[in-house]
């Protein structure tokens, strides 16, 4: 039996980390050519941080120009971009251990907003572009908070965020936004320990949904602001489900989730139809359903990425309207973790992941009926916390982690019949 998770184990957890890795020197090696289809992928060395654990919390945007943006920390707040001809990157906040749950999103002007977690005063801050400079603000320091932070802009570019606060180990879900004036911070949600694994998405009125994990309980819960008050809802609570939790909201404004049930090792998928919650076991053969990663396509139809436990493989469902379709996507070793979804403009999949036989970033899609797997990066221990995006030309955009040299690093697809290019840059924040 797997162990529930619980806020004080994720606590020791970073805790023993912190500890055990120090600063390490770092080397470059090269890459092999790589080409699939067509796609050529270019790989670059963003940034090297100092410690392991300023790597594990990122967040990758792409802006108008389709130019990356990705935040990341642990330490301290990094913040890289592309501008179309060189990496820029940069410490935004210094103050020491901060950094941690970024989540970044882009305004309307292509500027990024970061919020996180300083884990040094407890507490949630936020960090804005200006034009010529960095503006940090801290939204919230009534304890310990700032845990597992999702942030979204409305249509007036004013940034909402859902996270967690951990006073006394007690973790409730909480709400900050901006209102044009001022930040405005509540307790969404108090009932036990609850507010982990969070997603936020707005919806056209610019509302705020969150999805997340009651610990206490085991369940999946969903937040929704009606205007007037928060509707709290328990959307799942048979066993102990709710991990690894991934929200999106449909045309109407619906929420749909997916997520790990924990008791029966399961995928498992919720939507709102309007009167109710519709639950779906969606794949029970074996230990399936971690790492979910969940995508609406143009028809409001669900497609999921995630993790194969029992046989060790990536795989893929979507629903075709009247059943479930369910395909292993990659069973080469052992892959499929740190999934990372994205449709493209026809609604066909990508899917980037781990391979932790081989120590690989591996890409896979799939244009017409056949699946078409890449190795996009093989040059040592690489391929950890992938996060995936799609250009308006449907071009592949990937961050991940590189274990071996500690590294940030960044890889993109081009439609071309050329061979990989590999254009380390290595640049340090100041």
């Amino acid at each position: 039996m797997k162990a529930k998770h619980f806020p004080l184990l994720s606590l020791v957890c970073a805790l023993l980390l912190t500890m055990a890795w120090t600063p390490l020197g770092h080397s470059q090696s090269g890459h092999p050519d790589t080409s699939l289809n067509g796609h050529t992928w270019h790989i670059q060395r963003v940034d090297t941080p100092r410690f392991f654990q300023e790597m594990t919390d990122r967040s990758l945007r792409l802006d108008a120009q389709n130019h990356p943006h990705i935040a990341y920390g642990g330490d301290f707040l990094y913040y890289a971009w592309y501008d179309g001809t060189q990496w820029h990157s940069e410490i935004v906040d210094d103050s020491g251990g901060v950094g941690r749950y970024a989540s970044l999103a882009l305004d309307g002007d292509g500027n990024p907003r970061i919020s996180y977690f300083d884990w040094t005063n407890e507490d949630l801050k936020y960090a804005r572009w200006t034009g010529s400079g960095w503006h940090i603000q801290t939204v919230d320091s009534a304890g310990w908070v700032g845990w597992y932070t999702s942030l979204a802009l409305d249509g007036d570019d004013n940034p909402h965020i859902s996270y967690a606060d951990g006073t006394d180990e007690d973790f409730n879900l909480k709400y900050a936004y901006f209102n044009g004036t001022s930040w405005v911070t509540e307790t969404v949600d108090s009932a036990g320990e609850v507010g982990g694994y969070t997603s936020l998405a707005l919806d056209a009125s610019g509302r705020p949904h969150i999805s997340y994990y009651d610990w206490t309980n085991g369940d999946l819960k969903y937040a929704r602001w009606t205007g007037s008050a928060w509707d709290i809802q328990p959307v799942d609570s048979a066993g102990d489900v709710g991990g690894y939790t991934s929200l999106a909201l449909d045309s109407n404004g619906h929420p749909h989730i997916s997520y790990y049930d924990w008791d029966n090792y399961d995928l498992k998928y919720a939507r709102w139809t309007g009167s109710g919650w519709d639950i779906q076991t969606v794949d029970s053969a074996g230990d399936v359903g971690e790492f979910t990663s969940l995508a609406l396509d143009a028809s409001g139809h669900p497609h999921i990425s995630y993790h194969d436990w029992t046989n060790h493989d990536l795989k893929y469902a979507y629903w075709t309207g009247s059943t479930w379709q369910i395909q292993p996507v990659d069973s080469a070793g052992d892959v499929g973790r740190g999934t990372s979804l994205a449709l493209d403009g026809d609604g066909n999949p990508h899917i980037s992941y781990y391979d932790y036989a081989n120590n690989d970033l591996k890409y896979a899609r799939r244009p017409g009926s056949t699946w078409q797997i890449q190795t996009v990066d093989s040059a040592g221990w690489v391929g950890w916390y992938t996060s995936l995006a799609l250009d308006a030309d449907g071009k592949p955009h990937i961050s991940y982690y590189d274990d071996t040299n500690d590294d940030l690093k960044y890889a993109w697809g081009e439609i071309v019949a050329l061979k990989l290019i590999y254009l380390p840059l290595v640049l340090k924040g100041r």
